[in-house]
């Protein structure tokens, strides 16, 4: 959590944020009130999301746009779709704040409503009825007969409520799995929750909800806002025209700074969305040795380890160094099954690491297995961009391929979407998609990989190197990654690298792909038209059918008897 603050800055904090709407309004209009990131989870909420769940930066004012909303459901007709929304925190403070965002969004809206009032809110313990707590409680009452509630804590009264509820800094309640119980109900009436939190800890039950999300086990709704995304956005502007600063590129950097150098080693979990106290293994051994259960002729593992002298030796020297690894790797692609979607994964290196590619075959209860493997070592890049254009052009039913293009892999992406289309966004053409590998990508990739080794949803090849780069996986600051070092004996270190081509196959096998494809209409030739360069066959039959021309123009002009 954020260090405590005084009483007299807390106090000059809500001073501020009463002050603000007002002159916002007047300033911007209403409708450019809140930021976009603000206004984000508005749009989701308004569109009929039933749950929504949010990651999100210390302070960056995405409660004061979740209090607007607030105030538009509880502010309409029944007809309309109004309900009552209730508010918890783990503090009263944060309760104090939100009613008071409440009543400046009413007086925006015109919107009428009584005055806010406090009152205690009776949390009896159904078996223990005598045991009753008195809860410190504050509420807004609207014309239209619904009211917002806000509460300090989680009272089991909750579950006799009904409207949207939401669980702000739902990280740090009391009991936020029981809360969540509680709450769900209120969908089975048309209700709506919001959970909204910065992160506590990689094994809080708040991060166990967004992991679930990200692997796709739960339908809930997902939005990330972070420190530095919420700057892009304009925080920092919006914060200079409520004080009355002056906005400049330097000052923004400077404040930014002096933000993440106040909270120092807190400053990724606090401000970035990254949650602490994460250092495990990412996936344990018994785990990955039971989805290893393919054979060597299911799923061919082929390695090329080329000398270092390689690109040195003579021509015919270098195609008989391939030539082994060729037949085998042609003998490889006849046998992968022609009625089963493919996708790709390609980790390219040169030097100190393997290349590694990976072809995994989607069958038909979408399980995913390994179908190919090719480990190169010490091969150049032009070899390995042939060798990778042979196995996309064989590979039946390509749905698509994901290459790491961060640092030297960018030239070799490049070349494989020339040759099969660039993928730039979700709903683009093109088959190979250029991934920039980052915290942001694992966070987001990662879990629904290792969903399916604990959900038996995937098989790989039997291969004691994949054992040890899977392995290398670590959770480092809450986010599955790889660290810098690298294990193996010299000269065949390895650095995690099938885990990552594993993972981007499985990337490009769940990404939404649309092929495209034509068949050229032949074009008829004239009998003299000129054949093409490798065209052999044509060649001589165009010039016998120019010998044929000049033959019958000597015999019109008399040349000829």
């Amino acid at each position: 959590m954020s260090a405590p603050l005084s009483r007299e800055e807390w106090e000059r904090i809500r001073r501020e944020s009463t002050e603000a709407l007002p002159q916002l309004v007047a300033d911007l209009g209403l409708p450019n009130v809140l930021l976009e990131y603000q206004a984000k989870p508005v749009d989701l909420l308004d569109a009929g999301t039933a749950v929504l769940v949010i990651e999100k930066s210390r302070r960056v004012g995405l409660t004061w746009g979740l209090a607007s909303y607030a105030v538009l459901r509880a502010g309409r007709a029944r007809s309309a779709g109004g309900m009552d929304a209730m508010y918890i925190s783990y503090s009263q403070e944060m309760t104090r704040e939100f009613v008071d965002a409440c009543a400046m969004w009413a007086r925006a809206f015109a919107i009428a409503a009584a005055d806010v009032d406090e009152f205690l809110f009776d949390d009896t313990d159904p078996a223990h009825p005598d045991e009753t707590r008195h809860i410190q409680a504050f509420r807004i009452r609207f014309a239209s007969g619904y009211e917002i509630l806000a509460l300090s804590s989680a009272p089991r009264t909750l579950r006799g409520k009904q409207g949207v509820v939401i669980i702000d800094e739902a990280a740090f309640v009391d009991s936020l799995k029981e809360l969540m119980k509680a709450a769900l109900a209120f969908l089975m009436w048309g209700g709506q929750v919001v959970v909204c939190s910065t992160h506590n800890g990689v094994d809080n039950e708040f991060n166990v909800i967004v992991q679930d999300i990200l692997a796709k086990r739960s339908k809930f709704k997902h939005f990330r806002i972070d420190f530095d995304e919420a700057l892009k956005a304009g925080l920092y502007q919006r914060i200079c025209l409520v004080t009355g600063k002056e906005w400049s590129a330097a000052g923004e950097a400077e404040w930014r700074q002096d933000i993440i150098d106040f909270y120092g080693d807190g400053a990724d979990e606090e401000l970035f969305c990254v949650p602490a106290m994460g250092s495990g293994a990412w996936l344990t051994t018994p785990l990955i040795e039971a989805r290893m259960t393919l054979s060597a002729a299911e799923a061919p593992v082929l390695r090329l380890d080329l000398p270092d002298d390689f690109l040195h030796r003579p021509e015919l020297e270098r195609k008989s160094l391939l030539a082994p690894f060729t037949e085998e790797l042609k003998e490889a692609l006849e046998g992968l099954d022609p009625e089963l979607q493919h996708a790709a994964g390609y980790d390219p290196a040169r030097k100190s690491d393997p290349a590694v590619f990976e072809l995994l075959a989607i069958e038909k209860d979408l399980r995913r297995r390994a179908a190919l493997t090719i480990e190169m070592r010490g091969v150049p890049f032009q070899e390995q961009r042939a060798i990778c254009i042979d196995v996309l052009k064989a590979a039946p039913n390509l749905v698509g391929a994901a290459v790491d293009a961060t640092g030297m892999g960018m030239n070799l992406a490049e070349d494989l979407g020339r040759a099969f289309g660039i993928r730039e966004e979700e709903e683009g053409a093109g088959l190979v998609w250029m991934i920039t590998l980052g915290p942001n990508w694992y966070n987001e990739h990662m879990p629904p990989l290792k969903a399916a080794f604990e959900d038996d949803t995937i098989a790989l090849a039997r291969d004691a190197h994949h054992v040890v780069d899977l392995r290398l996986v670590k959770i480092i600051r809450g986010i599955p990654a790889i660290p810098p070092e690298r294990e193996g004996e010299a000269g065949k270190k390895r650095h995690g690298d099938f885990a990552v081509a594993l993972a981007l196959a499985y990337f490009a096998s769940r990404m939404l792909w649309v092929e495209f494809g034509y068949q050229a209409v032949a074009r008829k030739r004239s009998r003299f038209e000129l054949p093409m360069a490798d065209d052999d066959a044509w060649r001589e039959r165009a010039d016998e059918r120019r010998g044929e021309f000049r033959m019958a123009s000597l015999r019109r002009s008399g040349g000829i008897v």
